[in-house]
C-alpha cells in the first residue's frame, strides 16, 4: 500500500533510551489512549490482542478491534522492524476495517543528543478513497492521525516527567 499522507511529533526526555524504549515497546501502552472512551473515539473503545512476542519482535502480530458509534472497526498489524533502544516499525496488514484511514505504517525513533533522550513518533497514512469512509477520511483523518501520534508522545512524557517520591 502507498502511504501518501505523513504526520509526526517530538519530545526530549531526561530518561535513559533503554528505558524510553521498553516503555514505547509495549504495545498495550501505546494504545492506552483508544482504550478510553473519548470524543474522538466516538465516545467508544478499542482493545488489543498481542501474540505470544507480545508486538516486541519483528513479525510479530497485534490486533486491535472495537466499534465507533455503530460501525465495527478491526485492523491487524505487524512489527516491521525494531532495533532495540532505537526505533520500531508496524503497519497494518491484510484489510483493516477503520473509517478515517486505510492503512498505516508507524513507529518511533529514540536518539541521545547531549545527555537528553529525543523521541519522534510518526505515522505514514492512507485515506479511504469509496463511500462515506473517503468523505470522512477527508474531513478528519489527519486530525485522528495527530491526535494518535500526540497522545502517545503526550503518554510517554507524562510516564517520564513524573516527580519522584521523596
Amino acid at each position: 500500500m502507498s502511504y501518501g499522507e505523513h504526520y509526526q511529533a517530538q519530545t526530549v526526555l531526561s530518561a535513559p533510551a533503554e528505558a524510553v524504549f521498553a516503555f514505547l515497546d509495549d504495545p498495550l501502552r501505546l494504545v492506552a489512549h483508544m482504550s478510553k472512551p473519548t470524543l474522538m473515539m466516538g465516545y467508544s473503545t478499542m482493545r488489543m490482542e498481542l501474540d505470544a512476542a507480545g508486538g516486541r519482535a519483528v513479525g510479530s502480530v497485534m490486533r486491535l478491534r472495537g466499534r465507533f458509534l455503530a460501525w465495527p472497526l478491526a485492523v491487524d498489524e505487524a512489527v516491521i522492524e525494531r532495533r532495540e533502544p532505537w526505533g520500531k516499525a508496524w503497519e497494518t496488514s491484510g484489510i483493516p476495517k477503520l473509517i478515517l484511514l486505510a492503512g498505516y505504517r508507524m513507529g518511533f525513533k529514540v536518539q541521545v543528543q547531549e545527555g537528553r533522550t529525543h523521541v519522534t513518533i510518526w505515522i505514514d497514512y492512507a485515506l479511504p478513497t469509496r463511500g462515506l469512509p473517503a468523505f470522512a477520511g477527508r474531513c478528519l483523518g489527519a486530525a485522528y492521525a495527530r491526535w494518535c501520534v500526540d497522545h502517545m508522545l503526550q503518554d510517554t512524557a507524562k510516564h517520564f516527567e513524573r516527580p519522584l517520591a521523596a
